[in-house]
């Protein structure tokens, strides 16, 4: 456990000097106020007399407050705010430690050598990634903010795709741990850079699939193909299958939802390996791009949302 304290405190930079009351009181809050924020930023609760909180946390809990009363957000806002910066922060801190302990692994250190390794890299590494992570999100805010400021929330369309790999459960079971790490990290790189490359933008990637959306069906239906074609040519690399529909959305704390999205996630179940199964809508977008061809299937019942006419896309 003293491993892990100075661990921890070599990351945060700062020593633990104060208690939840202690940093609630001096916020200006009551303790249950100040505990619904560190909540929301995915912090569990500690014991009373836990000298658990640095002069950072004061601070951030002082913002927090501020951008409320200054009327900048209500408190409900603000809150959600703060479980979006948890969330997202949570899983790139895990993947950040996971890669620094492949690293001292690679390297040789013995299990007893890892604290003071890791309090090494920390010096290295937290002032660099700091930046760089300021630097992403101003550019992905700036992104954001100016595709929002012209559109009306209430009335968002889209071109949701959905692309998973067919077998990966069934071929987890047969491949090694390391092996399966190897493959989800190819598939999500290679997603990732192929949908943002062509004009789309990623969801989010839950191992073996991908949930991605675009302004108008042909960059979609073009980005689907690529995925396709892209992921037939890795070696060891399952088959690929996409569903795609187009309307209204949802769009909810970086996630989206709606009919539209549920819409292409039946589709790609539906679809064989290797296709692309479109939506009625999306398939209109697309009927006099000539850089496509579409051909209608079989009637199918999609679970919860009735009977439809779906199409294949292939490129012309």
């Amino acid at each position: 456990m003293a491993g892990e304290e100075s661990v921890a405190e070599a990351f945060l930079r700062e020593p633990r000097r104060y208690t939840s009351h202690q940093v609630a009181e001096m916020a200006g809050v009551p303790v249950y106020r100040a505990r619904r924020f560190w909540r929301a930023l995915g912090f569990a609760n500690v014991a009373d007399d836990a000298v658990e909180f640095t002069d950072s946390d004061v601070e951030a809990l002082r913002t927090l407050l501020g951008m409320v009363s200054d009327g900048l957000y209500d408190e409900e806002h603000m809150l959600l705010i703060a479980r979006s910066l948890g969330r997202a922060t949570a899983r790139l801190a895990e993947s950040q430690a996971e890669l620094g302990a492949e690293e001292l692994d690679q390297a040789g250190v013995p299990l007893a050598e890892r604290p003071r390794a890791w309090r090494r890299r920390a010096e290295r590494v937290v002032p660099d990634l700091t930046g760089l992570l300021v630097y992403a999100w101003r550019r992905q805010l700036a992104a954001a903010a100016g595709r929002l400021a012209v559109q009306d929330l209430s009335a968002v369309r889209v071109t949701v795709g959905f692309a998973d790999l067919v077998g990966f459960t069934r071929l987890s079971r047969q491949i090694t741990e390391t092996e399966l790490a190897a493959l989800v990290d190819r598939f999500e790189g290679r997603s990732a850079d192929i949908v943002t490359s062509y004009g789309g933008r990623v969801v989010k990637t839950l191992g073996d699939s991908v949930l991605f959306v675009a302004d108008k069906s042909h960059v979609a239906a073009d980005i689907g193909l690529r995925l396709v074609e892209t992921h037939a040519k890795g070696r060891g690399m399952p088959e690929l299958r996409v569903g795609l529909a187009a309307g209204p959305v949802v769009w909810r704390m970086g996630d989206v939802f709606g009919t539209t999205v549920n819409l292409a996630s039946r589709l790609t179940a539906l679809a064989l390996p290797g296709t692309i199964l479109a939506d009625p809508q999306a398939a209109e977008e697309l009927e006099d791009d000539r850089a496509f061809q579409l051909r209608a299937v079989d009637r199918l019942s999609v679970r919860g949302l009735g009977e439809l006419v779906p199409f294949t896309v292939t490129r012309a």
